[in-house]
């Protein structure tokens, strides 16, 4: 019994895991074909800039052949022809080699991680845009609910209008809140097409079939140690580093050997015996500029380097104040609940007490459909805050890696 005990505890575990992981699976899934085909597209191109960039300090091998025509001996066309194959190498840069290589990679990680962040952000807009359905769909019934409480006020004040109880500004006044709460509805209405019309620019899914995630508020430091903006701005301020090494290494000697293999046809006015028609040449060469603007040049990518990282510390310090700003939102919200809650609270007591009034015919079945519909007014508010905490949460987590 035991063995079978951990065994049920073991496929739980297993079955928990794979509703997470399908979770996860359909939230990265919610881009369109197209959108996805798109950042594929950006990631091959960074990967493929990124090989050229970093095996650009290795110079092209230059094939020629060439073919002459020579008038040079009466009444003869002499012909030469000639292949050669060279190459001018630099095999020592001060350095330079070296940190254009390292270089190339900062640059392939910056931009993948932008790229990455950027996908992430439109993944999490569509999100958004669910979460926002589902709110609207929420104030949909909310204000029906209004409507349907503004209808039996203007019949409650009409009737004591017409009784000379009250007067008609009092009808005016409902009557007119009537108008605009069927105002607001036809505008829900219209911000609702809006909204499934941006979903379908991101996504070709049905967004009334798809699961919307439950959002936890995540840790500060998962937060920032996970955040793709403060990674990106990294890689940056390491490319700026090693762009300013190559700056200074630029201006220093290059060591570089030159080879050539040449193949030709001796032209017969110059042929003699002991040259070949086919040699090598090579050597090595040592230069180094001499540049007006080197220091300028050095100094301005040094500049560049301390700029990156300072806004490396800037990064931080933003991730920082937007993680307490959403925190201080979510307390906030949570009073908001709480408020909502103790509402519903009222609202089900004055619900009961109506209900017993209008059975003892001391109230009638208008004030009773009043309390009701306040009352799930107000149980609708709560599941509309929900939403908005998880509209609140949904903006760090998709700056966040394998967060969603």
């Amino acid at each position: 019994m035991k063995d079978l005990n951990v065994l049920n505890k073991f496929l739980i575990l297993c079955s928990l895991l794979f509703v997470s992981a399908g979770q996860a699976d359909e939230l990265s899934d919610i881009l369109s074909n197209n959108k996805k085909i798109l950042f594929d597209y950006q990631f091959q191109s960074n990967t493929a800039q990124s090989d050229i960039l970093e095996n650009s300090w290795i110079n092209p091998i230059i094939l020629q052949y060439r073919k002459s025509y020579s008038k040079q001996f009466t009444n003869q066309t002499v012909q030469t022809g000639s292949f050669t194959v060279g190459i001018d190498q630099p095999i020592f840069r001060s350095g330079g080699i070296y940190y254009a290589i390292k270089y190339a990679k900062a640059i392939r990680g910056a931009n993948a991680v932008d790229i990455k962040l950027k996908k992430r952000k439109t993944i999490g807009d569509a999100v958004k845009l669910l979460f926002e359905m589902k709110k609207m769909k929420l104030e949909k019934k909310k204000l029906a609910l209004l409507i349907k409480n503004d209808t039996i006020d203007i019949r409650q004040k009409r009737e004591s209008y017409e009784a000379g109880l009250i007067d008609s500004s009092f009808l005016d006044q409902s009557i007119l809140k009537k108008n605009k709460d069927e105002t607001k509805l036809l505008e829900i209405e219209t911000s609702m097409m809006s909204l499934e019309h941006s979903f379908a620019l991101l996504s070709d899914k049905n967004p009334r079939t798809l699961k919307l995630p439950r959002l936890k508020l995540i840790s500060a430091e998962r937060y920032k140690g996970k955040n793709l903006e403060l990674a990106r701005d990294k890689l940056r301020a390491r490319e700026k580093g090693y762009n300013s090494k190559i700056t200074w290494a630029k201006y220093l000697p290059t060591v570089a050997v030159q080879a050539r293999y040449t193949d030709e046809d001796l032209n017969p006015l110059f042929a003699r015996p002991g040259i070949e028609e086919r040699y090598f040449t090579y050597g090595f060469s040592i230069s180094m500029p001499l540049n007006i603007n080197m220091f300028s040049d050095i100094e301005a990518s040094k500049v560049e380097h301390l700029k990156a990282q300072t806004e490396v510390i800037e990064r931080k310090h933003m991730i920082d104040e937007e993680y307490r700003l959403v925190k201080q939102k979510l307390r906030i919200i949570d009073k908001k609940i709480a408020l909502a809650k103790k509402d519903a609270t009222l609202y089900k007591r004055l619900y009961r007490t109506t209900k017993n009034l209008a059975l003892a015919g001391e109230k009638t079945s208008y004030d009773t459909a009043l309390m009701r519909n306040s009352l799930e007014v107000r149980k609708l508010d709560q599941k509309i805050y929900v939403i908005d905490k998880q509209i609140e949460l949904l903006s760090l987590y998709s700056k966040v890696e394998n967060a969603i």
